[in-house]
């Protein structure tokens, strides 16, 4: 998630570059791209699993601006107990500044050769609850495999006789539809609707 959350700031930055810096050249493509972004991709998490990949976090061009920092804390506050949350944020500084075994010569030259969950738990012994916290958020996977089951289930209620349905009716029945599927498979067997 961090790698998105990177590669979406180089592309607006690129996409600057390439307009010359003229606002007016710019700012609407910027535009179109935040209207999608922010709502549906832009979320504390993608900001926390940025922060906490050393391999993005040690760049000379890594954004450490305050979005990045409220994601990350919004993330701690919701996931850490507060005394987790506390002992944490005392760590975090020596994960920002590279010092302890984050500091050591080994762990620099592995930043960018181990994958960020390998390098936390190579290197994070000394900081046990930033360390979990930080294999937690960047063990998550990025995945659509959640939109295309409900593309799946929309394709099979939006048919050429009900092409009609209203946005509303057609959410209603595919939430209905879904959450079925997923009653039948948790209970396991044949579950039947009650006719109203």
């Amino acid at each position: 998630m961090g790698y998105i959350y990177e590669l979406m700031d180089k592309a607006k930055e690129t996409i600057k570059f390439n307009c010359g810096g003229v606002d007016r050249k710019y700012k609407p493509i910027w535009k179109k791209i935040d209207s999608r972004w922010t709502p549906q991709l832009h979320h504390p998490l993608h900001a926390a699993g940025y922060y906490l990949n050393p391999q993005l976090r040690y760049e000379e061009r890594f954004s450490y601006c305050d979005e990045v920092r409220d994601g990350l804390y919004t993330c701690m506050d919701r996931m850490l107990s507060s005394d987790d949350r506390l002992k944490a944020d005392i760590q975090l500084d020596l994960y920002d500044k590279a010092e302890g075994e984050f500091g050591t010569p080994i762990a620099k030259r592995t930043r960018m050769l181990r994958t960020p969950v390998s390098w936390w738990e190579r290197f994070g012994s000394k900081t046990p609850e930033l360390t979990t916290f930080a294999i937690r958020v960047l063990g998550l996977t990025c995945s659509a495999s959640g939109c295309e089951r409900n593309w799946s289930t929309f394709e099979s209620i939006h048919t050429k006789k009900r092409n009609r349905l209203e946005h509303a009716k057609l959410n209603a029945l595919v939430f209905v539809k879904y959450n079925f599927k997923l009653r039948r498979e948790v209970l396991g067997g044949e579950t039947r609707l009650i006719p109203l």
